[in-house]
């Protein structure tokens, strides 16, 4: 499983899948996200703006990611 560290309280489904590197952009996400490719914490999510806070999981081809917290 990858960690996928944010600042804020939360990170978008969308710009998670940005970030760690799955998609190389915000319309990628979207279309994948829209034919049901994400899990969020094991479930399918088709939200792009989903809020994914720390310890929550996703899923994209076969690969798991965690959010994490990035602590200063």
């Amino acid at each position: 499983m990858e960690e996928v560290f944010i600042r804020d309280e939360f990170i978008k489904l969308g710009q998670a899948l940005k970030l760690c590197g799955a998609v190389g952009s915000g319309l990628e996400a979207k279309i994948y996200i829209n034919e049901g490719l994400v899990t969020v914490n094991g479930e399918e999510c088709m939200q792009r703006g989903r809020k994914l806070y720390v310890g929550d999981t996703f899923e994209y081809k076969g690969s798991r990611y965690v959010i994490c917290t990035l602590d200063h």
